[in-house]
């Protein structure tokens, strides 16, 4: 039987050739849309004769979902402000309920609670802030059991930072379960560098390409310069111009070499460099510039105090 996709082959199992009735519902096949079975025996018996075929549609599949650009980054937006958070440094983890909040509104509370003499909190749930690092990390243990991604990846990357790459794999793991994109990524290097597990290529790939479908940035980069280096240039273009598209500094300089080289169009290019700019201005307000002053005034001031303390 033909397994091409479309006409009456559509209503009849690939295997055994039987016609979808009220009693018999099809399947499809459980790597591509090619095909369809009327029971899990049936697709066995005819896995070897639609193996090659269904390979390459379910890699086209794959392509498909890889290569579609995402609406955001994988941080998203703040829930207060409800502008795009930067993909880089800036923005503040709250351990309390593990909202990411960017720097403009953190900053805009710490003045309020000055001025208004009120006791430190957050800026989201108004709880307490904590007191130590301790209490911040019972807290994110306490949103941790209760299936919260963030302070899942939260607690991975304190373990890792510790030096406890297994109990930060089961971390990571448990919140790429529930589609944690940043644990997607955390765990790329894990199988990369065999940190807490045995070095695997095929599941750093796939962590890999998941986060970068999830809108991560450097994932998505790194998925590029591997391209790169096995001289698939068509698809490191197409990965460097999604990164690009959602801010990532170091694509759209890659892309500037690429367009010097003739491995991407004027037109393609250009795009990428407005869509660029497009999403690094959307992260950019007043409170967010005022906030990032006062960090850089505090930093001078710091340095100078550090040179005169030295002299």
């Amino acid at each position: 039987m033909s397994t091409d996709r479309g006409g009456a082959a559509d209503m009849c199992c690939a295997s055994c050739g039987k016609a979808e009735l009220d009693d018999i519902k099809l399947m499809d096949c459980a790597d591509c849309d090619l095909v369809k079975y009327c029971s899990d025996e049936c697709e066995e018996d005819h896995r070897r004769q639609h193996e090659v075929m269904c390979k390459e549609r379910a890699a086209q599949l794959r392509d498909e979902i890889l290569f579609r650009q995402p609406e955001s980054s994988h941080r998203g937006d703040c829930p207060i402000c409800f502008l795009p958070l930067p993909i880089d440094l800036g923005n503040s983890m709250m351990s309390c309920c593990s909202k990411i909040i960017c720097r403009g509104c953190a900053y805009t509370n710490d003045l309020r609670e000055v001025v208004e003499k009120r006791h430190p909190a957050c800026p989201f749930c108004r709880h307490p802030t904590p007191k130590s690092q301790e209490e911040a990390v019972v807290n994110y243990m306490k949103r941790a059991e209760k299936n919260d991604p963030n302070a899942m990846n939260s607690m991975g990357n304190r373990l890792y930072d510790e030096g406890d790459y297994v109990g930060a794999f089961e971390y990571f793991t448990k919140a790429a379960e529930l589609s944690d994109a940043m644990s997607h990524y955390k765990l790329s290097i894990l199988y990369q560098e065999g940190l807490g597990v045995e070095k695997d290529e095929k599941k750093e790939l796939y962590h890999l390409e998941e986060a970068a479908i999830a809108g991560h940035p450097d994932a998505r980069y790194n998925l590029a310069v591997d391209e790169w280096e096995n001289e698939r240039f068509d698809r490191s273009a197409k990965h460097f111009i999604i990164a690009a598209n959602l801010g990532h500094d170091g694509s759209i300089q890659t892309l500037k070499e690429y367009y010097k080289r003739g491995l991407v169009s004027k037109d393609d290019f250009a795009a990428a460099l407005r869509a660029h700019h497009a999403a690094v201005e959307a992260t950019k307000s007043p409170q967010r510039d005022a906030a990032e002053a006062s960090e850089n005034f505090r930093a001078s001031q710091q340095q100078t105090f550090g040179e005169i303390h030295e002299n």
